[in-house]
């Protein structure tokens, strides 16, 4: 599948242990793709051993790149964030200046797609290091939005709350401003009626901490937006 057709991802942090049960449960669970990724404790071995892990699946893989150092080829595809509430231009455009240096002229261009972040849970680990600005209103989301389809031309816009159930009203604003971009939404989701409530309005969700915390509950938010 194209990555624009994917409904449900399951996102995991190399960082985190994961046994090759749970592991099976997920890569079988009918999920559309696995994105690896996360803000802390990220390197390039356990990015590789976590690729080659889930590589042993038919599912399609990602990398979310949050270090330079973590890259490493065999992935389907490789996300870029541009972190765009961020108050420090090293996440909005800086490490993308400094990995066009270092890898621009082998760099597989159908495989690279860029996002626009907008970080909303000011607590979580992503706002801490990225110095993000919380919105202060639905229409700062919505602006964020409109640069990102408008003027960045972005084919994703990811609205990342990043461990708390975000604001259904404002994800639904947003999804109806946007008509090419693609919507992800993250966070919080624990269960099928989140999944189907968020997946209503967003064209991707994505379900990482519950993987970790409740896996069978984990599990059933596939079939909810499938």
């Amino acid at each position: 599948m194209e990555y624009k057709e994917w409904r449900h991802i399951f996102k995991l942090d190399p960082a985190k242990e994961i046994s090759t049960e749970a592991l099976e449960k997920v890569c079988e669970s009918g999920t559309d793709a696995i994105i690896i990724g996360g803000s802390d404790g990220v390197t390039l071995d356990n990015v590789i051993d976590l690729l080659m892990r889930v590589r042993r699946y038919a599912v399609p893989v990602a990398l979310e790149v949050s270090t330079i150092e973590s890259i490493t080829p065999g992935f389907d595809f490789y996300f870029i964030p541009s972190v765009l509430n961020s108050t420090d231009t090293k996440w909005v455009k800086d490490l993308h200046h400094a990995a066009m240096k270092e890898f621009g002229e082998v760099m597989n261009w159908e495989e690279i797609i860029t996002e626009g972040y907008c970080i909303l849970n000011p607590d979580c680990k992503a706002a801490n290091l990225t110095n993000a600005k919380l919105p202060e209103s639905a229409e700062e989301i919505i602006a964020y939005a409109q640069m990102v389809e408008h003027m960045f031309k972005f084919p994703i816009f990811y609205m990342e709350y990043s461990g708390i159930y975000g604001d259904v009203e404002v994800v639904q604003k947003v999804s109806e401003g946007l008509e090419r971009t693609q919507l992800f939404y993250g966070g919080g989701i624990q269960t099928e009626a989140q999944a189907r409530e968020m997946g209503a309005y967003a064209d991707t969700i994505i379900v990482g901490n519950h993987v970790y915390e409740n896996l069978e509950e984990a599990l059933k938010t596939v079939k909810a937006v499938q």
